[in-house]
């Protein structure tokens, strides 16, 4: 990591973001079509006493600042631990509910991060204890999250780990979040419908070549990636849903 001029650094580890950097103890992003609603977003997780995020400080010359958050965010998917999976599976619920019957919700359930992924997560002593980048957030159904998080958390078609071990830590996810009744049964269509979207996005993304955040050939990897994932968490089908029973 290399100090930008003025003393800022340079951030990396987002995929859709560029010039994030950190100032102090301020972090600097710059200013987008999200930050309005993101700002209102950080306020109420402020105002509802949800410490896992990072709070809205203000805007200045063309930058979003909020406060930095310290820790590790890691720079790639891995096996995770069954306390760490228990842990962002409890701080995906806690942030969930700091938004719950709110007017940013709308009629929607909650306001949904949309990207809760291990690289959006900042980890203290091995755990992860807030969430980050924010830019995908709005309203939607707490399934939406759980069906990334059960992927990105627990899920990996080219891994060592069995494919059993692996719906036994949905499980531990699903239990930490404290979901219950139909919509345990429910999960494993999010993570397909979660999957399915993403492959569709980084396809789209790779349609306009001008305006993609990517070369090509990173964009057709995500691709490869989000179809292998389908394809491998439903040919599993039944295991999952047996261990979410």
């Amino acid at each position: 990591m290399t100090d930008a001029p003025g003393g800022a650094v340079p951030l990396s580890g987002g995929r859709m973001t560029d010039g994030v950097v950190k100032v102090d103890d301020s972090v600097r992003r710059p200013v987008s079509d999200s930050s309005e609603f993101v700002a209102t977003l950080l306020k109420v997780f402020e105002q509802q006493g949800f410490d896992g995020a990072p709070k809205y400080l203000g805007q200045a010359d063309g930058m979003d600042i909020l406060s930095f958050l310290p820790g590790e965010v890691p720079a790639r998917f891995q096996v995770w631990e069954d306390g760490q999976v228990a842990a962002a599976g409890a701080l995906l619920r806690a942030m969930h509910d700091a938004t719950r019957g709110s007017e940013l919700a709308g009629r929607s359930p909650v306001v949904c991060h949309h990207d809760a992924a291990p690289n959006n997560a900042v980890f203290v002593d091995g755990l992860p204890t807030a969430w980050i980048d924010f830019d995908t957030a709005a309203p939607g159904s707490p399934l939406e999250d759980l069906g990334y998080a059960a992927w990105t958390w627990c899920i990996a078609s080219k891994c060592t780990v069995p494919v059993e071990r692996q719906a036994e830590q949905v499980k531990i996810l699903a239990d930490a979040y404290g979901l219950q009744g139909p919509e345990r049964g429910a999960v494993v269509d999010a993570i397909l419908e979660r999957q399915a979207r993403n492959a569709r996005f980084w396809a789209e993304l790779m349609a306009s070549p001008d305006t993609a955040p990517a070369e090509p050939e990173v964009l057709a990897s995500r691709i490869e990636w989000s179809r292998r994932e389908f394809a491998f968490t439903a040919s599993n089908r039944s295991v999952f849903e047996d261990a979410l029973a």
